[in-house]
């Protein structure tokens, strides 16, 4: 009778965390602060020194992001955020400013959360539109998109059901040829580092 009452007890609580991670939603929405590093690795204008490379501006960005868990440990995110203006420097001097819109979707692996720590990595693809280009008064421009390979790790800190904060770190490849009279005369290598801290909300 008692080992009936012991199984009965061990399928009563089954049930119960079945039922609790099936009424946990998929869907986690965060919004973040995110401070973006250029690494600024550009080739010379027209091969004529190291010194003579464009250089855009570190800023700091707003950011959300909505994840879908296909499992507990396997989700989606994708980044979102409005067109940022970088400006751009040569040689100390400020030449201009571009636009750009920096999607980013990534799949990322979720670990077993250590007590109210829940870290994860993600690997995925970055899309960059460009655009509001004006260099050296218009006489240079750049393309008007980037693809490229995205790089994600981060850690979730769970307040309770439904808040977390959030700590995250991306690596993007960003890059786009740079024209003046028809001409290719640089490549800028923005690849960025992308630092941020945010909260998140799962619904």
């Amino acid at each position: 009778m008692k080992k009936m009452a012991l199984t009965l007890t061990m399928i009563g609580f089954g049930f119960l965390a079945n039922d609790a991670l099936a009424q946990e939603s998929p869907w986690l929405v965060r919004a973040r602060a995110v401070n973006l590093e250029p690494i600024n690795h550009s080739d010379p204008i027209g091969g004529v020194g190291p010194s003579d490379t464009l250089h855009v501006n570190d800023k700091t960005i707003p950011d959300v992001d909505i994840s879908y868990f296909f499992t507990p440990n396997w989700a989606t995110e994708l980044v979102l955020t409005y067109p940022q203006k970088q400006e751009v420097s040569l040689n100390g001097q400020n030449i201009g400013s571009f636009k750009h819109l920096p999607p980013t979707l990534t799949l990322q692996y979720h670990f077993l959360p250590q007590g109210q720590f829940s870290p994860y990595l993600g690997g995925g693809l970055n899309y960059t539109r460009i655009s509001d280009v004006d260099l050296l008064n218009g006489a240079a421009t750049l393309d008007n998109h980037s693809w490229g390979l995205a790089l994600q790790a981060g850690v979730d800190y769970r307040l309770n059901k439904n808040w977390s904060l959030n700590f995250d770190v991306k690596k993007l490849q960003i890059r786009s040829n740079v024209y003046a009279g028809g001409q290719q005369i640089s490549e800028v290598r923005i690849d960025p580092w992308l630092l941020g801290a945010g909260v998140g909300y799962r619904f």
